[in-house]
Order: C-alpha cells, then sequence, then structure tokens
C-alpha cells in the first residue's frame, strides 16, 4: 500500500464480532462511524487545527462486509476552501484467506475548521500530486454548488408536489399504512460518546440515526434490512456531553425492491428537556433493501397514499382562521375562565379563555401531549398515537364516555403541535378528525368528529400564560356541552377549571401532580 500524502490518511480495522449485525455482517452504522473518524483525522493533518462534520454527501454502499474481513478507509482532503474543506473517502474490504478486496463505497464529506480563540481561520491550499488530483479538485468547486442547493431543491419538490393535494388518489389493492413504522429513540450523551472537542462525535449520531431507520425499515415487513444508500448527512448544530438526542424515523415510500426511511434528529439540553423546546440538529434520508431468511430479495408493499384529510398544513391553517375570526360574544366571565361564543348561520363556536400561573413553555408541553388529555377533561376516556405524519404531526385514536345512555362516541383526530416563530410567542395546537382507512369505525362506539379545534397558548410573562382553547362545535360534540352555550356552561366551566389545576399542579420538569 502506498503511503499517504499530504492531506491523507488511511485506517485499517479488522471487524470483530463486536462491530457486526445479528447476519455476522458489518453495521452500517459502524461503518459509518469509521467513516466520519478517518476524514476528519484527514482534515485535521490539513488544516492543523481541530475540525468538526458539517455534511456527509450521498453514499452508495455497494458491498457487504463480514466478521473476519478488514475493512481499509482512505480519505483526502481534495479542496480547501476559506474555513472549510472536502474530503474525499473510498472504503475496501479485503477477505484474509483469499485475498480477494472489493469497493464498498466512495463518498464525499465536507468539514469545517474551528478558530482557536479570536484567531480568524484561512486555510492553505491543497497541494496537488497527480492528474487526478487536479480533476478532484475542480470538481469539488462543482459538488460544493450542489451541497449549497440540496435543501432549497427539496423544498422546491415539496412546493412542486403540493401542486397535487387536491387529486384524490385511489388505493391500490394490497397496499399498506405506514402505521407502525414510527419509532423513536432517545440517547443520553455521555462521554464515550464525544469527540476531543467535547461535542457529540457526528459518527455516532449518524450511527444512531442509522439504527432507528433500520427498526424502522423492518416494521414493515418481516426480512432483513440492508442499507444500500444515503441521501446526505446535514449537521445543521452541535450537541454536547449530557445532551438528550431524540431520534424520530418512519418509512415514508417503497418502491419495490426499495424503501425510504426519513430520519430526524432533536437535541435538547437539561433547561430545553423540561421546557419541550428541542433544536434540529440533522436529518436523513436511508434507502434499504431487504432479504429474507433464504436471502431471497423482499419486494416491498406499495404504501397508501396520505389522504387529503391528514395534512398537517391544511389543519394548522384552518385553525388560524377560526381563532382569528371577529364578533365574539362574552358569555360568561369568571376569575381566571371567560368563555366567549360565536354564531355563524348553522354553527356554534366556542373559545375558552384561561388564566394560567405556569409559563407558556410548561402549558404547550402538556397540552400538545393528547395522551395525557384524560387526566383532566372528563369528555375523554382514552387517547392512543396511532401513527405520525411528521414529528410535530400525530393522529390519535380517542374514546369518550357514554352521554344520555347513548354509545359511547370514539374519534380519530390528527393533532398538529407548532412552536413559536422567532417573532411570536404563541405556541399552538390545531387538531381536527381525519379519515383513517386502518382504523374504519367500530359497532361498539360512534364515530364523532371535530371540524376544526385547539389551543392558542400566548405567554404573559416568564410565570403565566393565556389558554386560549377553540372549537367548532358539530352535533356529535354538542351534547357534551350541557347548559346554555348562549350565556353560561357549566360543563366548559368545569372542564377548564380542571385544565388549570392539570397545568398548575405539574413541576417545572412537566411531571403530571393531580390533586
Amino acid at each position: 500500500m502506498a503511503q499517504p500524502g499530504p492531506g491523507e490518511v488511511h485506517t485499517t480495522q479488522a471487524i470483530q464480532p463486536a462491530h457486526a449485525n445479528s447476519r455476522g455482517e458489518l453495521s452500517a452504522g459502524q461503518l459509518l462511524k469509521w467513516i466520519d473518524a478517518t476524514a476528519c483525522l484527514a482534515a485535521e493533518k490539513h488544516a492543523g487545527v481541530s475540525c468538526v462534520t458539517a455534511s456527509v454527501d450521498d453514499i452508495q454502499f455497494e458491498e457487504t462486509a463480514r466478521v473476519g474481513q478488514v475493512i481499509t478507509i482512505k480519505a483526502k482532503v481534495t479542496r480547501a476552501f476559506s474555513t472549510s474543506m472536502e474530503i474525499s473517502i473510498k472504503v475496501t474490504v479485503q477477505d484474509m484467506l483469499t485475498g480477494t478486496e472489493k469497493l464498498i463505497s466512495v463518498a464525499f464529506c465536507t468539514f469545517v475548521a474551528k478558530s482557536v480563540g479570536n484567531e480568524k481561520i484561512h486555510l492553505k491550499p491543497v497541494t496537488l500530486l497527480t492528474e487526478q488530483d487536479h480533476v478532484e479538485h475542480n470538481l469539488a468547486s462543482e459538488r460544493r454548488k450542489v451541497r449549497l442547493q440540496h435543501e432549497d431543491t427539496l423544498k422546491n419538490l415539496m412546493k412542486e408536489n403540493s401542486k397535487y393535494d387536491d387529486l384524490s388518489c385511489g388505493e391500490e389493492e394490497g397496499a399498506v399504512s405506514t402505521r407502525g413504522t414510527f419509532v423513536q429513540s432517545i440517547e443520553l450523551v455521555l462521554p464515550p460518546h464525544a469527540n476531543h472537542h467535547g461535542n457529540t462525535f457526528g459518527g455516532q449520531i449518524m450511527a444512531w440515526m442509522e439504527m432507528v431507520a433500520t427498526i424502522s425499515a423492518s416494521r414493515l415487513c418481516p426480512a432483513h434490512p440492508l442499507l444500500k444508500s444515503v441521501d446526505m448527512f446535514k449537521f445543521r448544530g452541535p450537541s454536547t456531553v449530557g445532551d438528550r438526542l431524540v431520534f424520530n424515523a418512519i418509512v415514508n415510500n417503497t418502491f419495490q425492491t426499495c424503501v425510504e426511511v426519513g430520519v430526524s434528529v432533536e437535541a435538547f439540553d437539561c433547561q430545553e428537556w423540561s421546557e419541550g423546546r428541542g433544536r434540529h440538529i440533522n436529518s436523513a434520508f436511508l434507502i434499504y433493501n431487504a432479504v429474507d431468511d433464504k436471502e431471497e430479495p423482499i419486494t416491498f408493499p406499495r404504501i397508501k397514499p396520505v389522504s387529503k384529510e391528514s395534512l398537517s398544513n391544511g389543519n394548522v391553517e384552518d385553525f388560524k382562521k377560526l381563532a382569528a375570526k371577529s364578533g365574539w360574544e362574552v358569555t360568561s366571565a369568571l376569575e381566571k375562565i371567560k368563555i366567549h361564543t360565536l354564531e355563524e348561520h348553522d354553527i356554534l363556536s366556542v373559545w375558552v379563555e384561561k388564566q394560567v400561573e405556569k409559563p407558556a413553555h410548561l402549558a404547550y408541553h402538556l397540552l400538545s401531549d393528547f395522551t395525557k388529555r384524560p387526566l383532566w377533561d372528563p369528555h375523554y376516556v382514552s387517547c392512543e398515537v396511532i401513527d405520525w405524519v411528521s414529528a410535530d404531526d400525530q393522529i390519535c385514536y380517542i374514546t369518550c364516555p357514554v352521554v344520555n345512555g347513548d354509545k359511547p362516541k370514539d374519534l380519530v383526530i390528527l393533532v398538529s403541535r407548532r412552536r413559536p416563530l422567532k417573532d411570536s410567542n404563541t405556541y399552538m395546537v390545531a387538531v381536527k378528525s381525519v379519515i383513517l382507512p386502518s382504523v374504519p369505525p367500530s359497532p361498539q362506539y360512534v364515530r364523532s368528529e371535530i371540524t376544526c379545534a385547539g389551543f392558542l397558548i400566548h405567554a404573559t410573562d416568564s410565570s403565566s400564560c393565556t389558554v386560549s382553547y377553540f372549537n367548532q362545535i358539530s352535533a356529535s360534540i354538542l351534547p357534551y356541552f350541557a347548559g346554555n352555550l348562549g350565556g353560561w356552561s357549566k360543563s366548559i366551566e368545569e372542564t377548564a377549571l380542571s385544565c388549570i389545576r392539570f397545568i398548575e399542579n405539574a413541576t417545572d420538569d412537566g411531571s403530571v401532580s393531580m390533586i
């Protein structure tokens, strides 16, 4: 093997059982850790200062490696910009018994040099020794443009796709829901997970992302998922020892023998954890193949298209319109509660305004978790999260108590949670009923409906807030609001008081202490 040149590092690893998955193959997560560490060594060899991972480009995995084989990773700085560098990665595997060597992957990643104190960083140019060095140096500039445009490209694709939201899509026979493929994992960052800067090791984060994505893919059908490619890991911010990292993964779509899994990562320090305010630090799309126990390729089932009723953006916009309506009339006013109503043709809307002696972020943390709703709302017997549209949009199944001797009611709702924008201090939780084919009406219940409802939580100061609950009352919900809605509603008042007690009795870390 030739000696590494300037800005180049070679590492060799013997694959041990601890590095392998249940099939005796090198874990993709372990390989990502080795790749990141080797690339970092090359970056720091060129820069002469500490460096951190900014992104890892699309990775294709051409071969697998097994216990007993040897992995060689070659990392080389192809071009240096002012404070960042592109590093090329080549991974090969060698069988020690036969001497056969195969290419596993070729990839590119970007590292950023960290300044020391107030010293300004300006990286030296890369020394180009061969014709291939010159080629890669020129191509690096084009690849950098692609990276910078990556996020805008995704946004444009999403925008273009939204044009087809109003088209009705028939369900294919045999299509399945992604219900059950959602996976959430929480990791506490400990010193062994940190790099030599004290930040969470980028390779470790990628390995955890690969782990939850693999679990998600395996839940779609019984098989052994094999990671084939990754669509760019982009590190949007750092995390440190002591952070809690929340990984959310769900199957997005299938393509015959491939399945795409989306993964997002949020970081929380201790205070952010108690307040429910995370920092989005990474996201990626991972593509898997799968084989059965006989090593035969698996064909994945088709995914049911997301129905128009389930679109979270529409849910939030409808709720904003309801909250912004004018013409509300005060029908009841107590010390901490004010009830407003709005009549429009045959639609009756209720606005319940509550003064709560707890911070807005805590009220949002408690009220946005609908599984806690039965603890304070007598109109809910149970609430279960049955599916996820995104990290902030979930589908819940709710059962209600018997009223007037009739059958109990149940609901399937979409809950969309939104934290304040930079220029706002208002939290939002929007709710509406959705149609989910996997949860058809049951003969034991009468399927009810929420047309539009939710909470607006506005910070009054650092220790108190105003919680406003809005609901467009449909005929199926009306029996739960006993009393005269034109003036005084005993049922609404009691529920509002119960809600206030629920929030004010909670501890600062969000634990519930009902009295």
